[in-house]
């Protein structure tokens, strides 16, 4: 007969399975919003395929859901789980609009700064997504959340040297609140990387 111990052990890794999908979801996402800003208008077309990254992180984020309600006992607390899923899907929402933005706002040439925080937000997602297996034994990531603040932090004063410039160069007002809300929207998904790094250090904290 299996000990009592075995049986309501947290056995269920699945959880660990799907953040890593999510992880790697939000690097395509940045990837291709990277590419896109580098090579606009040409590149265009690659909104659909960010929506289709927002698309799958939303539907990992309904798996991970389902898989807590069907899980008796799970490997991290379930407070932990919701937050870590949601934080991860922000990423790829906030990089979506973007996305989303530059068509809608029918740009017609990339500002540099966006670009370069558009990369940035690339070698973020990148250092989340080399961290979340580290989540799986509770090992130590200090070396990427730290990462991910310098990162933000580079991203902070980026964006802000970027709407200054906005509004130093007699620009349209009308391109100056389009180009604001697209700033605004590459600061939020950097920004959400960072909430996923916190999330995660505090995670790994509590079950190390």
């Amino acid at each position: 007969m299996a000990r009592l111990s075995s049986i309501f052990a947290p056995k269920d890794r699945e959880f660990f399975d799907m953040f890593e999908e999510a992880a790697v979801n939000g690097v395509r996402a940045a990837d291709l919003l990277d590419q896109m800003l580098r090579g606009w208008p040409d590149t265009a077309d690659l909104a659909r395929e960010i929506l289709i990254c927002e698309q799958n992180g939303d539907r990992i984020t309904h798996d991970i859901i389902k898989r807590i309600n069907e899980t008796f006992v799970t490997p991290i607390d379930r407070e932990d789980i919701l937050e870590l899923a949601s934080k991860l899907d922000d990423i790829v929402d906030h990089t979506e609009e973007v996305a989303d933005m530059l068509g809608l706002y029918k740009i017609e040439a990339p500002m540099e700064q966006a670009q370069r925080l558009s990369h940035i937000l690339l070698q973020s997602t990148r250092q989340l997504a080399e961290a979340m297996p580290r989540m799986r034994d509770f090992q130590d990531i200090n070396h990427y959340t730290v990462e991910v603040n310098r990162l933000e932090n580079d991203g902070d004063r980026i964006s802000r040297d970027a709407i200054a410039s906005l509004f130093d160069g007699g620009i349209d007002p009308m391109v100056v609140i389009r180009w604001k809300d697209i700033f605004d929207g590459l600061e939020a998904a950097i920004d959400a990387t960072e909430h996923v790094a916190n999330t995660l250090e505090g995670i790994v904290i509590k079950n190390a």
